[in-house]
């Protein structure tokens, strides 16, 4: 059957597809475009089964936050060079995945995230087909109904960062110092790459295997058992300060702990904020 150059446009429109892909398509499967749809689904698959051992090590962070500042969305979305990151055909991948995510809510984990049929997969399919490079969606954080969301990005989309703080009004919210420093704890974890948000949420692994460390640095220091115990304990301050946000020294001034800087912008505000969570993806480091 005479397949129009209008339904092609259609099916290019809906798919991604190459146009003269989606005309052999449309002429296989007799101008149904369910079909049609299914078989460049398949040659997307293969497309991308061929191309998966590829590094994907580029890519961005694409980036959502609600109106209300309740809900945000950080999602890293790689491929093989920046070039083909800054194509309209990749940013729309990146929109669509959120898209995905946002429809899914709750339901989006990362197991669905990783379903071969499922949305996320299937479009990630359907881009590589197009575009001819190796992509991929290792991770994303969604944070929700929790608290005040705020989002900082860094390097063009290369680093993003997400913050959710507790203790926020509406009126507090509407504050320029509380703006100021939604950004300032932004910029401090994209900056100083903290793990923990606080110093009980370390692992208790964690602190042994330091400690560990610690003790056998002092091992032949001839010292009394109880004496080493405090030094080693000491030493943890050290380690935190790397790794508990609160414990970092700030980027802005950094005789000041990130916790007092917290506590000053607390008295200006007259209000208990405080950083709840917080995540920060880096291209390339969740990468396949």
């Amino acid at each position: 059957m005479a397949i129009s150059a209008a339904d092609v446009k259609k099916l290019r429109d809906q798919t991604g597809a190459g146009m003269m892909d989606c005309k052999v398509a449309l002429e296989e499967a007799n101008g149904n475009f369910e079909d049609a749809t299914t078989i460049l689904r398949k040659k997307g698959l293969a497309s991308a089964a061929k191309k998966a051992g590829r590094a994907t090590s580029e890519g961005l962070i694409g980036y959502r936050l609600s109106g209300d500042a309740s809900t945000g969305t950080l999602v890293e979305v790689n491929c093989e060079s920046d070039f083909v990151a800054r194509t309209e055909d990749f940013q729309q991948l990146i929109k669509d995945v959120l898209d995905a995510i946002d429809k899914a809510g709750s339901a989006a984990t990362p197991e669905w995230l990783k379903d071969p049929a499922g949305p996320v997969q299937q479009r990630v399919a359907a881009t590589i087909g197009k575009l001819g490079e190796n992509m991929a969606v290792p991770r994303f954080a969604r944070f929700t109904g929790q608290g005040f969301v705020g989002q900082y990005i860094h390097l063009g989309g290369k680093i993003g960062v997400q913050i959710e703080f507790g203790g926020v009004t509406p009126a507090v919210a509407a504050r320029d110092e509380f703006k100021t420093l939604v950004k300032e704890l932004a910029m401090q974890v994209a900056a100083a790459s903290p793990a923990y948000v606080s110093r009980t949420s370390v692992p208790a692994e964690a602190l042994e295997k330091e400690r560990a460390i610690y003790r056998a640095q002092m091992e032949n220091s001839g010292k009394p058992a109880n004496v080493i115990d405090k030094i080693v304990e000491g030493k943890l301050g050290s380690y935190y300060s790397q790794v508990v946000l609160p414990d970092q020294p700030s980027i802005r001034d950094p005789k000041m702990t990130v916790a007092q800087v917290l506590s000053a912008a607390n008295k200006e505000l007259g209000a208990p904020v405080s950083v709840t969570r917080f995540v920060r993806l880096k291209v390339g480091e969740g990468a396949q």
